[in-house]
């Protein structure tokens, strides 16, 4: 899948960062390895980093752990099904030991019954480290 919006990565830092985008939307789908996606959430993140919701709600930062634990409960209760949420194409730019991706996402599952559906728009901060690339923040802003 391209998330660069354009021509297939050509360095192999896009080509990690494009891996690590996936790896953080690919944490929120139901199913048996819920659990296990949300848990490298950890491997994917620096220690610190952040994680900042606005969706025209008043904004709510999160650290790794506030930020997995109400996800845990929603992809595994059973009260909503059948959710995933993936990138639209996005843009990456690279600068030395930095990094960002801007993109589109959108989401769908099942509640009651309905199939609902979302978009919205992300952006995610890197910084190169001695094992790789690792996101240092995300923030999202949903359509209303």
């Amino acid at each position: 899948m391209d998330i660069t919006g354009g021509e297939a990565a050509s360095t192999s830092d896009q080509t990690e960062i494009e891996a690590l985008v996936r790896a953080f939307f690919s944490a929120f789908t139901t199913g048996p390895d819920a659990g296990a996606r949300l848990d490298d959430l950890r491997r994917i993140m620096l220690p610190g980093a952040t994680i900042a919701r606005t969706c025209g709600l008043p904004v709510e930062v999160y650290d790794i752990e506030s930020f997995i634990a109400p996800r845990r409960t929603l992809l595994t209760s059973g009260d909503i099904t059948e959710f995933e949420e993936w990138p639209e194409p996005g843009r990456i730019d690279v600068f030395g030991d930095i990094a960002h991706w801007w993109g589109a996402y959108s989401k769908r599952w099942r509640t009651g019954g309905e199939v609902h559906t979302g978009r919205g728009m992300k952006t995610m901060s890197f910084v190169r480290t001695d094992d790789g690339w690792r996101i240092s923040s995300a923030a999202w802003d949903d359509e209303r």
